[in-house]
């Protein structure tokens, strides 16, 4: 006879506690912690050792040919994956409302569907809305604008989901979103942390088992993150995330985690309205709008996976009428910018004590790593001083607190992309180590300090 038990789960990492707690222990959260009832059957117990279908194999029995991806048109969507979509793959893409998550998987399910039979359940939109969306995007006049193997179906029952599988067989199924799905056999409501941890459980194995490719489409919360519990990444195989400001056109569409390719990768892609196009030069893209020899602005070379990109940063500096300065800093770590602030108040005795602070980063590109100090650093004292920074210089290094220049990683294909832009100087840290290859015609300065940079970056006020 079937048991039931009540438990409070919390919606947001997945804990459980036989009591309801007004915040989670584990991820502080307030208010997320709802009531599941749970059905326990003799069916759902383990199975006794003889039930176990699997059997142990030799590894020099296992076959290592590797399935070849499918090459898709679309380059930086490819590169993300890691070279194209593998079959038997299942993947997890997030991002904010309206970023352009449904758009850009439809467009790939269309792309697909030129040779291969690609299923697209939806349980947010209507098939006609899909239908709508389908033909803007086809008005770019690439492939066909109807084909025959792209079926569409609106359903929030996994199980009604699985019994088209069985029907049409596709190689691709395309699921918008995990969060409106739900099975029969769970009492919890759609959304909950149980139904997208089983769905997407049941997924899995039907991706292993019959090698077909999956996205998942997920919400994401207030904060950034993909809705639902940590485990639901741990069960998928890649996990990317589109990202952009909304009030600009550039999409980036980052690879959080990869089992079949490197992390970190990005691709960009630019909402038109025809879709997402992708976008093949992003440095040049970046500095399109760029006004040279402008006090505030200089550019730096930022390592996204193994592509570089180059970006511009603006600093602007103004007196405060406050006690207390303001300090923004949009695409780049708040607390970077307040390490770049002290070390320019300490070390090159620049009073900022009584400035607003602003920082920002063109395009919307969101720069984590440190190699962008140098240029940070350089954009704020242009600003302050009011001398333009050189309009053929490129500054890549990180900044110690004692105001030393660090080396960073991949200098040799930040330096070739800055050459290939039409750069011709470049400010970097004194190498200590082997030496490195330089692009022809481009002149390298190394500095050890970062007043040592700035004076060399910042030209004569005319």
């Amino acid at each position: 006879m079937a048991k039931l038990h009540t438990q409070y789960v919390c919606q947001k990492c997945g804990r459980t506690s036989v009591r309801k707690l007004g915040r989670c222990p584990s991820c502080g959260g307030w208010d997320s912690m709802i009531e599941e009832v749970i059905v326990e059957t003799p069916s759902s117990k383990t199975k006794p050792y003889s039930a176990i279908a699997s059997k142990p194999q030799r590894l020099n029995e296992i076959s290592s040919d590797e399935e070849d991806r499918w090459v898709l048109s679309m380059s930086e969507f490819a590169r993300v994956l890691g070279g194209g979509i593998v079959p038997g793959s299942i993947v997890l893409i997030g991002g904010d409302p309206g970023i352009g998550k449904s758009t850009l998987m439809l467009q790939v399910a269309v792309e697909i569907s030129q040779e291969n039979t690609v299923l697209y359940a939806s349980g947010e939109e209507s098939a006609r809305q899909i239908k709508m969306r389908a033909k803007r995007i086809a008005g770019k006049g690439k492939g066909n604008t109807n084909p025959d193997d792209l079926y569409l179906v609106t359903e929030t029952n996994l199980d009604a989901v699985l019994n088209h599988i069985e029907q049409i067989n596709p190689t691709l199924l395309i699921i918008d979103s995990i969060q409106t799905m739900y099975m029969d056999g769970l009492s919890s409501s759609a959304g909950s942390v149980t139904q997208v941890r089983e769905c997407a459980s049941r997924l899995r194995e039907l991706a292993k088992s019959r090698g077909i490719a999956i996205f998942l489409i997920g919400h994401v919360t207030k904060e950034g993150m993909i809705a639902g519990p940590r485990v639901l990444e741990h069960i998928v195989d890649t996990v990317l995330h589109l990202e952009g400001d909304r009030f600009q056109s550039y999409r980036l569409l980052r690879s959080m985690k990869n089992r079949f390719g490197p992390t970190s990768e990005v691709g960009v892609f630019e909402m038109r309205e025809h879709g997402m196009e992708e976008v093949k030069n992003p440095s040049e893209a970046f500095l399109a709008e760029r006004m040279a020899e402008a006090p505030g602005s200089s550019i730096a070379v930022t390592m996204e996976g193994t592509r570089p990109i180059l970006v511009e940063m603006q600093g602007l500096t103004s007196s405060t009428n406050f006690g207390n300065p303001r300090r923004t800093a949009n695409g780049m770590d708040y607390n970077r910018l307040l390490l770049i602030i002290a070390v320019l108040n300490r070390r090159m005795r620049l009073r900022l004590s009584d400035q607003d602070v602003f920082l920002n980063v063109v395009g919307g590109l969101r720069i984590e790593e440190p190699a962008a100090d140098l240029a940070a650093a350089a954009a704020l004292v242009s600003s302050l001083k009011d001398q333009p920074v050189r309009a053929d210089l490129v500054l890549i290094g990180e900044i110690g607190l004692s105001g030393e220049l660090r080396w960073v990683s991949q200098m040799e294909m930040r330096l070739k992309e800055a050459a290939k832009l039409g750069f011709k100087t470049a400010v970097i840290p004194r190498r200590l180590r082997a030496k490195i290859n330089t692009p022809d015609n481009f002149k390298i300065i190394e500095a050890r300090s970062l007043a040592q940079a700035i004076k060399i970056a910042l030209t004569s006020k005319k």
